[in-house]
Order: C-alpha cells, then sequence, then structure tokens
C-alpha cells in the first residue's frame, strides 16, 4: 500500500511501502476530513528532510531517547497497539469517499451589519447539578439589565457533564430550557458552548463540574483516555484526542458522542434555532479551546509565565507517533516526544529543545515532531467540525471554534507554549493560518481571546506580546477570508481595556482591512462585579462605542453623557441585579 502525503506548506511527498494495495492520499485542500474510523496515518503531514548543514542543528541526542514507562495498567486486548493499526488500516479501506471542501460556507447567513455586536458571557454554575437555573431571580434581573443595555445576547456554556452525566444517550436539558426562555423573553441571542470539557482547574473557573460519570468510569479504566505528559501525568480534563475515532466509550467514539450530544440540542431546541440561538461555539479541548492541556493550573502543576509541556504520551497518541515516524523513515523517533524540552514551569531558554541557537524545534526532528503534533490538533477540529456542520446545517446558526491567546514568550524564536498547545507558529512559521484555513473550509467563525492585553501591561522579561499575537491572527483569518470574533481572557472593567479592545476590534491592520472589523465579541463575564456603579457606567458606554462601529461619526464625549444618563435612569434595575448576584 502506497501512500502519498503531502506537508501542509508544500514539501514533497512520502511514500508508505507494505504490501501490494495503493491508496492515493489527495493533496492538502482536496478533501475535508471524515469524522468516523479515519486513519491517523492517512492525514500526516510532514516535512523535506534537511541535508548538509541544516542537518547539525536536529534536537541533540536526549531528544528523543527511549520511552519513559507510563502508569495506566495494562492494555485492554481490543485496544492493542496492532489491534488499532489493524482497525486504522482497515477503516482506511473501508471508508466512504471523503467529502470536497466547504468552501467558506456561512449557511447563507444574513450580512453582518456595521458595529460589533457585544455578547456577555453567564456565570458557570447557571445550572446547578439538579439541573435548574442558578440564582433565577438575579438571573431574570440580569438578563433585563443587559438588555437595557444593547447588548447583543449571552454566551452560555451547555455542559456535557450535566446533561448526559448518569447514562450514555440520556440527556437532561433541565435549567437550559429555562434560560433559553428567559433569554427570548428579553430579547437577548444566546451564543451556546457545547462544553465537552471539564469545568475546574483553569483560569477564572469558579465551580467543579466533571465529564460525564460514565466516561470517567472508562477513563479510570484505561488511563490512556485521558492526555498525559512525558511523566505519566494524567490530565482528565477532556478526552485525549488520540483516540477520537476509536469505540471507547461504552461503544462509541468520543467524536460520535460530540455529535450525539448536539443531536439532542438540535432536537430539543429547535424552535430557539436561528431566532434566539443564533451561535453555536463547538468545544475542542480544555476551557472548550481546540488545543492540548499543556498547561494546566489545577494543583500549582503550571504557573505563568512558565513554557508548558507536550501532552502526547498516552499511548493512543504514541501509536499515532510510531506509525508517522515510520512513514517518515525514522522509526526511532516514534517511540515518545521530545524529552529536552523541559517542564512546565521553565522559561523556552532553560531547554535544548525551545533554546534560541540550535534548539531542537528547528531541526529535522523537530520539524517532524510539532508537524504531527499540530496537525493531529488539526484533524481533530476537521472531525468535530465536520460532525457540527452536519447536525446543524439549515438551522440558522453560526459555528466557531475557540483558540487561545497564548502570549507569553511571543518574542522568543521558539514561541514555546505555543508549541506546547499545539500551535505550530514561530518565527519563521505562521501557525495561525492553518488553523484558520481549516476553519474556512468548514464555514466556521476564529474565535481569538486575549483582545483586552496590552503589551506593556505584561511581564516583558517573558516577552509577552498580545497585541501583536492579536495582529497576527488578524492577518490569518483575512488572509483565509475567515470571520473573526474576540474575548477577553481575563476580567476587566477599565477604560484602557475598553479602548484596547475597540481598537482591536476594529481590525485595521493593514490597507487591506477596509471595512472589516470583529463578527462579534464576548465580554467575560457577568457578575456583581459588573454592576458595580462605575464599572456599569463604563461597560455601557463600551457597548455603545462598539455597536456604533469603527469610523464612527459620534464623539466620544457625546456617548460618555448619554451613558451616564442611562446609568442613572436605570440605576434602580441594575442595582436589583448586583444584589440578587451577590446572594
Amino acid at each position: 500500500m502506497a501512500m502519498s502525503m503531502s506537508h501542509q506548506i508544500g514539501a514533497t511527498p512520502l511514500t508508505l511501502e507494505t504490501g501490494g494495495v495503493s491508496v492515493e492520499i489527495p493533496a492538502k485542500g482536496s478533501t475535508a476530513t471524515s469524522p468516523i474510523w479515519r486513519s491517523q496515518m492517512a492525514n500526516l503531514r510532514v516535512s523535506v528532510k534537511k541535508t548538509g548543514a541544516e542537518m547539525d542543528r536536529v534536537s541533540p541526542t536526549p531528544s528523543p531517547p527511549m520511552s519513559p514507562m507510563l502508569g495506566g495498567g495494562g492494555i485492554r486486548p481490543d485496544l492493542s497497539v496492532d489491534s488499532l493499526n489493524i482497525v486504522a488500516c482497515q477503516a482506511l479501506m473501508e471508508a466512504a469517499p471523503l467529502e470536497a471542501p466547504l468552501e467558506h460556507k456561512m449557511r447563507n447567513l444574513p450580512e453582518k451589519e456595521k458595529g460589533v455586536p457585544v455578547f456577555v458571557m453567564m456565570p458557570l454554575d447557571s445550572v446547578k447539578m439538579d439541573h435548574t437555573v442558578n440564582r433565577r431571580k438575579a438571573m431574570n434581573a440580569s438578563l433585563q439589565a443587559l438588555k437595557s443595555a444593547g447588548v447583543e445576547g449571552i454566551m452560555m456554556d451547555v455542559w456535557w457533564g450535566l446533561v448526559e452525566r448518569d447514562a450514555p444517550g440520556e440527556y437532561n436539558w433541565g435549567g437550559y430550557v429555562e434560560l433559553m426562555e428567559m433569554a427570548k423573553k428579553h430579547g437577548l441571542k444566546v451564543q451556546a458552548v457545547m462544553s465537552f470539557h471539564q469545568c475546574g482547574g483553569n483560569v477564572g473557573d469558579s465551580c467543579t463540574i466533571p465529564l460525564p460519570r460514565w466516561v470517567t468510569e472508562e477513563m479510570e479504566k484505561d488511563p490512556d483516555l485521558a492526555y498525559t505528559d512525558q511523566w505519566g501525568r494524567r490530565n482528565f480534563e477532556y478526552v485525549s484526542l488520540g483516540c477520537d475515532t476509536l469505540p471507547v466509550l461504552k461503544g462509541r467514539t468520543p467524536v460520535q458522542c460530540y455529535s450525539d450530544f448536539m443531536r439532542g440540542f438540535r432536537d430539543r431546541f429547535e424552535s430557539f434555532l436561528g431566532d434566539t440561538i443564533v451561535e453555536i461555539q463547538v468545544g475542542m479541548g480544555p476551557a472548550g479551546e481546540l488545543r492540548y492541556p499543556s498547561y494546566p493550573e489545577q494543583d500549582g502543576t503550571w504557573k505563568f509565565p512558565g513554557i508548558g509541556a507536550f501532552q502526547c504520551y498516552d499511548k493512543y497518541m504514541i501509536s499515532s507517533l510510531k506509525a508517522a515516524a515510520e512513514v517518515f523513515g525514522k522509526p526511532e523517533w516514534g517511540h515518545t516526544g521530545p524529552t529536552d524540552a523541559g517542564s512546565y514551569n521553565n522559561w523556552p531558554e532553560d531547554t535544548n529543545f525551545f533554546k534560541r541557537e540550535g534548539g531542537g524545534w528547528d531541526g529535522e526532528y523537530g520539524e517532524f515532531f510539532l508537524t504531527w503534533y499540530s496537525q493531529m490538533l488539526l484533524d481533530h477540529g476537521e472531525r468535530i467540525l465536520q460532525s457540527a456542520n452536519a447536525v446543524f446545517e439549515d438551522k440558522g446558526v453560526k459555528i466557531s471554534v475557540k483558540i487561545a491567546g497564548i502570549h507569553w514568550h511571543y518574542g522568543t524564536r521558539s514561541h514555546a507554549p505555543e508549541l506546547t498547545a499545539g500551535y505550530y507558529n514561530t518565527r519563521f512559521r505562521d501557525g495561525y493560518l492553518p488553523i484558520a484555513q481549516m476553519l474556512a473550509r468548514h464555514g466556521a467563525i476564529f474565535n481569538f481571546t486575549c483582545i483586552e492585553m496590552r503589551d506593556h501591561e505584561q511581564p516583558q522579561d517573558a516577552q509577552c506580546a498580545p497585541e501583536k499575537l492579536v495582529r497576527q491572527v488578524a492577518l490569518a483569518t483575512q488572509k483565509a477570508q475567515v470571520p473573526l470574533a474576540g474575548e477577553n481572557a481575563l476580567p476587566r472593567y477599565d477604560d484602557c481595556a475598553h479602548e484596547q479592545i475597540l481598537q482591536a476590534s476594529s481590525l485595521n491592520i493593514d490597507d487591506k482591512s477596509g471595512d472589516r472589523e470583529m463578527c462579534a465579541f464576548t465580554y467575560l463575564r457577568m457578575n456583581p462585579d459588573l454592576f458595580h456603579p462605575d464599572n456599569w457606567r463604563r461597560f455601557v458606554a463600551f457597548v455603545k462605542k462598539m455597536k456604533e462601529g469603527k469610523d464612527a461619526n459620534q464623539c466620544r464625549e457625546q456617548v460618555e453623557r448619554e451613558a451616564e444618563h442611562f446609568v442613572h435612569i436605570t440605576h434602580p434595575l441594575v442595582q436589583e441585579a448586583a444584589v440578587a448576584l451577590m446572594h
């Protein structure tokens, strides 16, 4: 069987000879990804092998040595590496023809009006574990206040761990139905987040909502369903993408579970779709972001601004890496990921792999590994987006995906924290354009965080550069012709943050920007602090400025006066919301 595999930026194909059957893998851009039973090997893209002086820059001998022993018990016979490879080969031979690329399909939605609509994130615990609305009176008063301020709508997490908590395929939408009715009553739109991750352990997590019980039971039986670092530490925030297409969750694949959940949501909330519910944000990793859990805050494992750690040491990821290394002609590279990449709280120059001069990231091994690691993440996004598109087709809703704003050590050559998270972005390579192009193929919105941050506000010894990062992402989405939406990474209520958001959302990045603006902005988050009189006054003015869009003629002083008047006449309502939220 001969496989022709091209690198995503145009390398010459490689050939795998394993027998008499020839299977041609189309070039980049000619196919979309199948969500079920798809061989990881079939989507591998590798780089051209380097020669001469470039060969001297390969990662030092420690990367990679023999794979470390990982804990977690024996391998189930049906999920051994050999059986996985057999299943993968069978799937490749039996798979239906892959769908043609989805060229910027946005579901015939109406053209966006001038200005940037503002949504507000709901509290993470808006629905309680007993499937009822949390602080119902406060919620109602808060939504009324938001609507009066000109807010377009709200974003709410629809937790997998709540809705399908007790048994596979048994969905309890209690609490969410009432929230949707509240939003509709107040004339607010809803961005519904399909939250397939655990709540708890990340920045801003104020409550704990684990994955469904039956999922955690399977992960306890087979710990390799969890992301794993090189020291054997397991991360249970999200099911490892290495087993996306394997029936490891009570006979279903993880992607099938996500698809069935979205289908259940569609069927229950059909009457709200396209009218009240206008966007479905599909969770694809920890914190709902398309990334690996490379910087977990839980138990103090990682602290800002550490570089994080690669998460590719569960047996499913290693099986894929092994197959990729054999295809590349370097089977010795398939036993483990880089082992000279430091630990979670190192800085790039502390490590052989990420250091500026002669770092392994810039050698042949580094290019091979990082291409594989990042492509696995892109493939994961492709699978879930294809499912989401199939479920919500012709329902009048947009699909969006959230990408993390990893701005620390951005000024270094290797961009180590981005690499460990799965974004193959370095000083010499644009890692966000492939993501934007993948989203464009599925007509999805690129939702990006850290929009409120300024470079000078961040620790410069860690070479943080959120403004430069946001600009790079804006250029990538412009080139890929994909809509860009934004969020603030941390709660901010000050004028400096608001001004930065206004500037960033205008997307005035070059002479090709024209009238382009962000398609939406989601404000973090609805809580008592938002309704503090000074914060509320600034927020009302901010929403008005965002709605006016860039190049608005109305002077800022007039906007401030109107906001002051509005705050005065709505004081009783806002005070009621603030008091109710505090109790």
